[in-house]
This record gives C-alpha cells, structure tokens and sequence, in this order.
C-alpha cells in the first residue's frame, strides 16, 4: 500500500505524521508491504492508495488550501484512492473555511461541509464514538463544522466538542476526517485496522500490542467506561 503523507511542513503541526507511520508499521507487521510518501508544496500528487492530511495553523491551512485546490487529489479521490484527515485538513476538505477574524476561504469541495469560526477555541482532550466503539485523542481548533444533510458524521461525541458538540468530522465512503489528534491512529490501534480494511477489502488479522493496552487506559480516564 501507497500512503502519501500530504504537506507535513504545513499540516503536521501536532504531530499527526505519526499516523502514515502507524499505519505503515499495522501493515509490515502483518507481512503486507507499505511505502510512505511526503508531498511537499510544489511536488505533482504521486499515485497512491491513501492520502493524509493533519493539522496546522491558520496561515499554513491557507496556503495548502490554494495548492490542494491546484492540485490533482480530487482525480485521485474520484479514481477510488481514500483519504484521511485531521483537523485544519478536515476543514480543507468541505465547500470552505473561515480562520481567525472571520475570513472565508474556499475549500477543496470533496464533501459538502462548510467550517465557521466558533464563539470559543475548543482545547482539550475529547473522545467520539465510531462505529460502536470509542476514539480518543484531543482538540485545539475554533472551528464549528456544519454538515449538509446526507453527509455522515464520523462519529458521536462523547468528551469534547469536535463539530459542534454532538459530532466529530464526516465519512464519505473513502473520506474519512475526524477532529482528534494525538495522533489519532496511534491512540486507537482499532481505528488504524478499520481503515486499512476499509482500503484493502478484507478484515486484517489480530495485532494485539501493548498500544491495546493503552487505549483501554485512556478510554477508562477520558470517559470512565472501557473501549
């Protein structure tokens, strides 16, 4: 599996690289090859299985938003690749975006979601409910994300405020974005296997790692209830 790791120098402000790493470590465990890419601004999109984006502040989100839009990811999206964002990659992906002092930016339009400026920064740890299961991590955006009607939420909250207090990100078949870092897939060793089947069409075999172990631990602090 090809996973390219997209603009790392403009969305990687809270470590959510960490997430091709984590996945590409799930899949080589397993004896299924994995290569990792890094896009940088000015590089053309390679070909890819999946596509990452993370986090980063208001300025970098502006300047990405004007490469993605040049670039050629929505043709990858459309010929069946997935994507997985996180945060300001999140609100890149909707219709458009506002960042502080209530500017709008147009987005890349992948989702039909759009991104205001909330009445408070939302900081601190959060927890959101997914497919029956929970996900942890945490928040730091001033973002509130609205979703037309038809667009899946990725998940339920259950700590925190993600969206606007009831749901985290959106799911729309191989789009998948969520709030939460950490980053997000090495807390929730689950979530990664869910997506990497998601990709290849078929349920991987068990991992069990001591990652297991501290999901379980952090599901128990954020919310007092196990995974």
């Amino acid at each position: 599996m090809r996973i390219a790791l997209v603009f790392p120098e403009l969305l990687g402000t809270y470590g959510d690289g960490g997430n091709a790493v984590v996945l590409a470590q799930r899949l080589e465990r397993r004896g299924l090859p994995a290569e990792v890419l890094s896009i940088g601004p000015g590089d053309a999109f390679p070909d890819a299985d999946l596509y990452l984006l993370g986090g980063g502040e208001d300025g970098p989100q502006r300047l990405a938003a004007d490469l993605l839009i040049a670039s050629t990811l929505p043709e990858r999206v459309a010929d069946g690749a997935g994507v997985f964002a996180v945060c300001a990659g999140l609100q890149l992906l909707g219709t458009s975006f506002a960042v502080e002092g209530d500017a709008t930016y147009p987005g890349l339009a992948l989702v039909p979601a759009v991104t205001v400026r909330g009445s408070a920064r939302s900081v601190g740890d959060a927890a959101v409910r997914v497919d029956g299961r929970l996900v942890v991590g945490f928040e730091n955006h001033g973002g509130v994300t609205h979703l037309a009607p038809g667009l899946d939420a990725f998940g339920e909250v259950v700590v925190g405020h993600a969206n606007d207090t009831v749901s985290d990100g959106f799911r729309d078949g191989r789009v998948w974005a969520t709030y939460l870092h950490g980053p997000v897939l090495a807390q929730n060793p689950w979530l990664a296997d869910a997506l990497l089947a998601s990709l290849l069409g078929h349920e991987l075999e068990p991992l069990a790692s001591v990652a297991d172990d501290l999901y379980a631990a952090r599901c128990a602090q954020l919310t007092g209830m196990g995974a």
